[in-house]
């Protein structure tokens, strides 16, 4: 009997243990609360941009190194990025986990720099950007028609721990407001929306906030960017992109009358006519083509830290219309490239700014390092997925040039980041291409010489006999 009770508690402790192990301790016990916090909710691009400051209370008797946050089942997906800083404006890192009891919400753990002490609080802002959140409302419209969008929330703030009071504000940029929800006590103010403040929020509370209104901003989503980053050591670096473009906004019904959109200024109120492009203020020898050859309505700015390309396609884009071209430029490697020895280290950005609040479903980078370069490393600020080595053949090449590739999905403007890349290359193999173009003339001058002094005639001629 007391071996068959010996059991019964071992296995009792056992699964007390796999429990406690499988949560997370934040969400264990209850010892961190959300004291006050204050959104604020941004829809007047095409993007959602949500701004959260919270003040966490810790009401335990541990000091406490970390908390989690949480993003709604219907919008992690969604989800592009998400920061957090402290009070001091330093960064804090953001790692993705699970929760075993809550396998739907998206969960990120943010870790502080220094511990929350028992019966003390901390100021910490959490910064979302949201894609493909506001959705067309018609989705189809005629040419001199504004577009009116719908954005669907939560009026709370939602989050795995008690929130104790909070208060919500929705700016739309456009004081053409056709509805929203009213969840009392609530206040519209000409663009502005005032939710709250609300008290005792239960964890995981859900209630929707709907948001109609106009939006004539642009919606133009990147659907594909092919970025190909050549490096050479005799001081260059060739960047090529070849981008498809498509306007995500409330499609266009009926014809186009260009006679109306060149007539009427609030004709077309919602197309893009042009955006503007940022490049290194280092970059030299730009074109821009698409298909059908150069684009010669586009200008160039030189400013002091970035070239400015105002690009404009060939025709006004509607909701609907796809476009497609590539821009090219060359930017000098002693910026970019940096080494010791036969170590390089390569520090370029991810992505370049293609226009204001932009949203890019996927971009890949290609980068074709010199032929002989060997232990390669990549690092970048957030994860990606890494593809498998190629070799790239080009003139004056024998083995190869080897080529990394890598790709990102759902990017944001914050998203343009640097990323390094370390490479081992003998510096001796830099004559390869000049002896070989100087073995190539070799041979080229030993046939010429050849070919003139050997006679391939059938048939001598008389004069040529006497």
């Amino acid at each position: 009997m007391s071996g068959r009770i010996y059991s019964i508690i071992v296995l009792t402790a056992a699964v007390v243990v796999v429990t406690a192990a499988a949560l997370p301790s934040e969400l264990v016990n209850d010892r961190l609360v959300n004291k006050h916090v204050e959104r604020s909710i941004d829809l007047s691009s095409q993007l959602v941009k949500i701004s959260a400051k919270v003040t966490l209370e810790n009401t335990g008797d541990a000091p406490v190194k970390s908390f989690l946050v949480a993003v709604e089942p219907e919008a992690k997906y969604k989800l592009a990025l998400l920061t957090a800083k402290d009070s001091n404006k330093r960064e804090l890192r953001v790692v993705d986990t699970s929760v075993t009891s809550q396998p739907d919400p998206k969960f990120a753990r943010i870790e502080l720099k220094d511990p929350i002490q028992p019966a003390k609080t901390l100021f910490v802002t959490l910064d979302y950007v949201f894609t493909k959140s506001l959705t067309p409302h018609p989705s189809t419209i005629s040419q001199k028609d504004k577009q009116l969008v719908r954005y669907h929330g939560n009026h709370y703030f939602y989050s795995p721990y008690k929130t104790e009071s909070q208060k919500t504000t929705v700016t739309m940029g456009s004081k053409n407001v056709e509805n929203y929800s009213k969840l009392k006590p609530v206040s519209l103010t000409d663009s502005t929306i005032t939710y709250g403040t609300y008290e005792n929020i239960s964890p995981f509370t859900k209630d929707d906030l709907s948001v109609h209104y106009e939006n004539n901003s642009p919606f133009l989503t990147v659907t594909q960017i092919d970025r190909v980053i050549e490096v050479s050591h005799w001081g260059n670096i060739a960047i090529e992109e070849t981008i498809d473009m498509f306007h995500s906004g409330a499609a266009l019904k009926g014809s186009f009358s260009r006679y109306d959109f060149q007539q009427d200024s609030l004709s077309g109120a919602s197309s893009v006519k042009s955006y503007k492009t940022l490049l290194p203020a280092s970059a030299t020898g730009v074109y821009y083509r698409d298909t059908n050859g150069n684009i010669s309505t586009s200008h160039m700015k030189v400013k002091k830290d970035a070239v400015e390309l105002d690009l404009r396609p060939r025709f006004p884009l509607f909701g609907g219309w796809k476009t497609h071209y590539t821009l090219g430029y060359n930017v000098p490697s002693y910026e970019y490239l940096y080494h010791s020895g036969d170590q390089y280290l390569l520090k370029m950005r991810l992505i370049d700014h293609i226009y204001d609040d932009m949203a890019v479903d996927r971009v890949t980078t290609t980068i074709i390092l010199p032929e002989g370069s060997t232990d390669i490393k990549v690092t970048t600020p957030y994860p990606i997925t890494r593809h498998k080595d190629t070799l790239h053949h080009t003139y004056l090449d024998t083995t190869g040039r080897p080529t990394i590739s890598f790709s990102k999905s759902n990017l944001v403007e914050n998203h343009i980041q640097d990323f390094q890349l370390r490479y081992s290359f003998p510096r001796i193999l830099m004559l390869q291409e000049p002896i070989l173009v100087v073995i190539f003339l070799y041979i080229l001058f030993l046939c010429v010489i050849v070919y003139v002094r050997l006679d391939f005639s059938i048939h001598k001629d008389d004069h040529h006999k006497e």
